[in-house]
């Protein structure tokens, strides 16, 4: 299954001292630039499960989940989003004395969730993707929304997994977080090209070139 991440802008005013802080690590009802939305709701089960389990949700730095660095709590659903309280651990994590110097700078602005997509509608006419329940896995303070070098594995890893169809090509392109245009162009001029190399021998930096010949920016 894979783990995609979503982020937004994180206001620093709640940060305190002592590391802790409060915020929303997701908003409901509002389109992002992947062409999302993320339905109230949609984290209901996965906080109830979280719950049932004795289980508190980690901070990570930069969705590294060998670097955790605080924890989360009270994390609820309201009018809004997704709203928790966190807590850095300072004295114990070095990447948590960074992610405060950023946050309190505001030299590092994001949070983001991680997640498994479990289900979604999609509107054909608009392009619009409503994500309707996620499992949610991490938050993690980031400088950048999305990390390229896991958006090359990903997709190298799923084009391994068998033969897929333009459509399939399209929507693996869209769970990776790319806006619906980009994946259309994307599927529209490099899908072929792709599928006439062995995939396990494409490396991350030629699957960039094939990107790149199509004059699309800032994908990975």
């Amino acid at each position: 299954m894979q783990i995609n991440t979503k982020s937004i802008d994180f206001s620093a005013d709640s940060l305190t001292d002592q590391g802790t802080f409060s915020g929303y690590g997701s908003v409901f009802g509002t389109l992002d630039s992947y062409d999302d939305i993320v339905a109230p709701g949609a984290f209901a089960k996965s906080l109830l499960s979280l719950a049932s389990k004795g289980r508190s949700v980690p901070i990570l730095w930069q969705h590294d989940t060998e670097n955790p660095i605080g924890v989360w709590s009270g994390l609820k659903e309201d009018n809004v989003g997704l709203f928790g309280d966190g807590t850095l651990w300072l004295d114990d994590a070095q990447c948590a004395k960074l992610a405060y110097k950023g946050m309190q700078s505001r030299a590092i602005t994001g949070l983001s969730i991680g997640y498994i997509t479990r289900s979604a509608d999609y509107d054909q006419k608009t392009g619009i993707r409503t994500l309707k329940e996620l499992d949610l896995l991490e938050i993690s303070v980031v400088t950048n929304p999305a990390n390229d070098d896991a958006r090359i594995t990903n997709f190298k890893s799923r084009l391994l997994e068998g033969a897929l169809t333009e459509r399939d090509f399209e929507n693996l392109l869209r769970d990776a977080g790319f806006s619906r245009s980009d994946a259309a162009t994307i599927t529209s001029h490099g899908f072929k090209k792709l599928l006439q190399r062995d995939a396990g021998a494409l490396s991350g930096e030629e699957v960039k070139a094939v990107f790149d010949a199509y004059s699309i920016p800032n994908l990975i």
